[in-house]
């Protein structure tokens, strides 16, 4: 279905989703926790039913009620047959390091943009703790049977955090304590420290450091979490803010360890007016200016700060973020691609892009990639163009933000 947004100004209110990283890790925590867990606020998105729905191929019970999810774990068992997650890499990597806890072979797949996404680096990781794995010369579908000892693993860090996430979340479960040693760089280290944390809340004995992270055995414990507001999906109302008008978004919990909340000092940077009142934090339009940043532990804000930049005074580097070659597009030739079409300066790095910014864009006709960041970034820039962007699959932002076009309305954008 084709989608039009168009719009010269936005001004209001709107609560963000809740976060799709940590829907993900308390519904995968719940299903390994012994007992009773009500997971409160999670984002309900294809992703996260996703995963939903291989806790529950995996014995987990799982009831909707009105105040969240209770999840009953403990006992798992390996799936009967092959677990299809679909769209969600969080899913597929998680699920992975879990599914080698079973002496029995488990292989899980994706649909066809998840097939192209590495998986090399964790199924390494894995042979090293005795899981025997195949796949497709290192891609999905991937098959790994364990059981998992524990023990040291090295791994590289330089693709995608979720790989040593997933090797965190299994650690407590295992029967010795695991010593995972980071090799190279590590990218997106926020997102192990959101495991980090919510591991602990769940009772787990993890001490990270810069490029060593010890787990002890021992389980986990049932929990009752709260699921924060996600700082990167706040990020498309707050920039829309910035270039277009005010907008206030609601929920946000500035003391949790998302890196993504980094788009408030990025914004104060790009020369927009912040203002922060408890858990709301408004973001009004001045003239903005270009930046130079590196995004290493952000790179899910890349495709809304090439729109941020695209108009602003002098030329932006967004820098330090290969990874985003491997996310639900190749995410720095996706942006690119669509900046392009509809009128910015721009061109793609190895890690990022340079943008130079000019006075508007010109708007036009879009390829979102299926990709709901893509989608969402693209929309935002219509209010900074000339004439409306127009794009096929636009439902795709359900993904992670399913009320995004509601809340744009709401903002003032025209959306038909």
């Amino acid at each position: 279905m084709r989608t039009t947004f168009s719009g010269s100004s936005v001004k209001g209110t709107v609560s963000p989703p809740a976060s799709k990283s940590h829907t993900h890790r308390a519904f995968f925590l719940g299903a390994l926790a012994n007992g009773n867990s009500l997971i409160t606020n999670p984002l309900m998105s294809a992703d996260t039913i996703s995963t939903l729905n291989s806790i529950r191929s995996m014995g987990a019970s799982v009831w909707k009620g009105c105040s969240g999810i209770q999840i009953t774990g403990g006992n798992l068992h390996a799936p009967a047959k092959e677990i299809d997650t679909e769209n969600s890499g969080t899913t597929m990597r998680l699920l992975t390091g879990i599914s080698s806890i079973f002496d029995k072979k488990v292989t899980i797949t994706g649909d066809e943009s998840l097939q192209k996404r590495p998986m090399s680096a964790l199924l390494d990781a894995l042979n090293q703790m005795g899981v025997k794995c195949s796949s497709n010369n290192g891609y999905p579908p991937v098959t790994v049977k364990g059981p998992n000892h524990g023990g040291s693993v090295t791994i590289d860090g330089s693709i995608s955090s979720q790989f040593i996430s997933s090797l965190m979340v299994v650690a407590p479960m295992l029967d010795q304590n695991t010593n995972i040693t980071i090799r190279g760089d590590l990218v997106s280290r926020p997102y192990l420290n959101i495991t980090s944390h919510m591991m602990s809340l769940f009772k787990a004995d993890v001490n990270i450091t810069d490029k060593n992270i010890f787990i002890k055995k021992g389980g986990y414990s049932p929990c009752n979490y709260r699921v924060p507001a996600d700082f990167s999906s706040a990020a498309f109302p707050l920039v829309a803010g910035a270039l277009a008008g005010k907008v206030s978004v609601t929920g946000m919990d500035l003391n949790d360890p998302q890196g993504d909340k980094e788009i408030i000092d990025i914004l104060k940077k790009a020369g927009a007016s912040i203002t922060i009142n408890n858990d709301i934090v408004t973001s009004e339009h001045m003239d903005l200016k270009a930046a130079d940043l590196n995004i290493g532990n952000n790179p899910d804000l890349f495709p809304i700060l090439a729109v941020l930049f695209s108009t602003a005074n002098g030329t932006t580097r967004l820098y330090g973020a290969p990874q985003l070659k491997f996310k639900e597009s190749n995410r720095i030739d996706t942006t690119v691609r669509m900046l392009k079409a509809i009128g910015a300066d721009i061109e793609g790095t190895d890690d990022g892009c340079i943008i130079r910014g000019v006075k508007k864009l010109r708007g036009g006709e879009i390829d979102n990639a299926n990709d709901h960041r893509i989608m969402m970034a693209a929309a935002v820039a219509s209010l900074i163009s000339e004439s409306p962007i127009t794009m096929n699959n636009a439902e795709c932002c359900s993904i992670s933000y399913p009320m995004f076009p509601d809340h744009m309305r709401k903002l003032g954008m025209e959306v038909v």
